[in-house]
């Protein structure tokens, strides 16, 4: 049942006048007669208050990996609720100890130490805490900067804003920068920064400028490094395959800790429960949030190597690191249903099957639209690079208006899926069909003959 006009006119007017938006300014969104309200969905579909309904072409911030409208967890939830919203000091709850146990059986090797928090930034946070800790109780307080790369994302809280980092993300209103942080390049094939004519050339050659960058500072001031196994922002950059266990090496030489962001690529993102195992590499940290419980609930962790969290064993060794929702059995309730559902309805599989023929599809988009630079990805991490000239991979110039373009032509044609860059980043529910996939193609294919005629672009022949 949906909200009537007139209501659905006050709800949107009270959030033009209250509600802080993510990445939103509520002028604009006066004018173009925003924001949606959404009240209901079920799997790769939302239904707004108008009761018109929307392919959700992200799945929130590629987050809701179980799909919409799974009851499940919302029982799951309301049990937990029922029988205990929250806990005294110093205890924990079943589901948080289930909960606990079941990550350190299903991440890879020793990681068995599990920090609870409530979201991906929260996890980083914590992340870099352990890695600057660790080396203090190690003997080595000197170990204090942070390697992350360039164009990576790691959170919007004031420590991890500075790592990794991109001309969509501006950080000049938060300057100066934290001590310690390093940018190291992206290995990304389609714009290798450090050279090399392929995926494996770009690979080893981003590796190696990490090596030289520990060995420049000094390895005995280095604490960690953290990266995205697929980096997101830059859209889904899936690295040559030496990379990453050319990272473990280089690690390892140095005594640096390596810590794996899979708060958007683990629970089935890549067509793997965690992208890592792409590579069979484990991490000293691996941070997970998102897809942990589908976003039904606020829930993240940092998950921690055994022979990394021993070092905070003993009364005088504690981590002094607190967050009042860190555990909260009602989230844990819910994430432990979620990645039941994940394993029983088999979406890790479905989305190294259905993302294989997604990516197919968004190829097939080359062939006809001289826009469409690159395509690239893995599972349901995608993403479709917009270009002016193929032969110099060059942009657009902000006069062009390509996102907010295309942004208006995907809502006509039905998608919730708003671009703020010439890349088109996708990541749909892990419930994904062929269909749907063909829904959503069908709309970015119409929409990009509708710019290219615009712009007075003519076919590729």
């Amino acid at each position: 049942m949906t909200t009537a006009i007139s209501d659905n006119e006050a709800l949107r007017r009270a959030s033009l006048r209250y509600l802080w938006m993510h990445n939103r300014d509520w002028t604009q969104m006066a004018e173009e007669g925003e924001p949606q309200i959404i009240e209901s969905g079920q799997g790769v579909r939302v239904v707004d208050s108008e009761g018109k309904s929307w392919i959700d072409v992200n799945g929130g911030y590629n987050s809701v990996n179980a799909g919409y409208g799974r009851t499940e967890i919302a029982d799951a939830a309301y049990e937990q609720m029922v029988n205990l919203h929250y806990f005294p000091q110093g205890t924990t709850t079943v589901p948080m100890a289930r909960l606990a146990a079941k990550l350190a059986e299903i991440t890879p090797g020793s990681l068995s130490r599990v920090f609870p928090v409530s979201g991906g930034s929260e996890a980083n946070e914590t992340a870099l805490k352990i890695a600057r800790a660790y080396h203090k109780r190690t003997g080595e307080p000197g170990r204090y900067k942070v390697i992350s790369r360039i164009g990576s994302y790691h959170g919007m809280t004031a420590g991890v804003l500075w790592l990794g980092g991109s001309p969509y993300q501006p950080r000049h209103d938060y300057e100066p920068i934290y001590p310690g942080m390093l940018h190291a390049p992206q290995p990304n094939p389609y714009r290798p920064s450090c050279g090399g004519e392929t995926p494996s050339e770009c690979a080893v050659r981003c590796a190696e400028a990490v090596e030289r960058m520990i060995e420049f500072h000094g390895p005995q001031t280095v604490a960690a490094l953290i990266a995205e196994p697929v980096a997101i922002p830059q859209g889904a950059v899936v690295p040559g395959d030496e990379y990453w266990p050319m990272l473990r090496q280089v690690c390892d030489k140095y005594g640096v800790l390596l810590i794996a962001d899979e708060v958007i690529c683990g629970f089935g993102r890549t067509g793997k429960m965690f992208a890592l195992e792409h590579w069979g590499v484990v991490p000293d940290i691996m941070t997970v949030a998102k897809g942990i419980v589908s976003s039904y609930l606020p829930m993240a962790a940092a998950v921690v190597k055994q022979e990394v969290a021993d070092a905070f064993a003993g009364e005088r060794n504690i981590l002094r690191h607190v967050f009042t929702a860190a555990g909260h059995p009602v989230a844990a309730a819910a994430s432990l249903k979620n990645i039941e559902i994940i394993d029983g309805d088999s979406l890790v599989e479905n989305s190294a099957n259905v993302g294989a023929y997604f990516k197919q599809q968004l190829e097939g988009l080359a062939i006809d639209h001289p826009l469409v630079g690159d395509v690239r990805g893995i599972g349901l991490l995608l993403a479709v690079e917009l270009v002016s000239d193929r032969n110099t991979k060059a942009g657009f110039s902000t006069s062009d208006r390509v996102p907010e373009r295309l942004n208006e032509k995907f809502k006509q044609r039905g998608l919730i899926f708003r671009i703020n860059s010439n890349i088109l980043n996708i990541g749909p529910p892990l419930c994904i069909t062929r269909d749907e996939v063909d829904e959503i193609v069908h709309a970015i294919d119409l929409s990009l003959w509708e710019l290219e005629g615009e712009m007075g672009i003519s076919r590729m022949t």
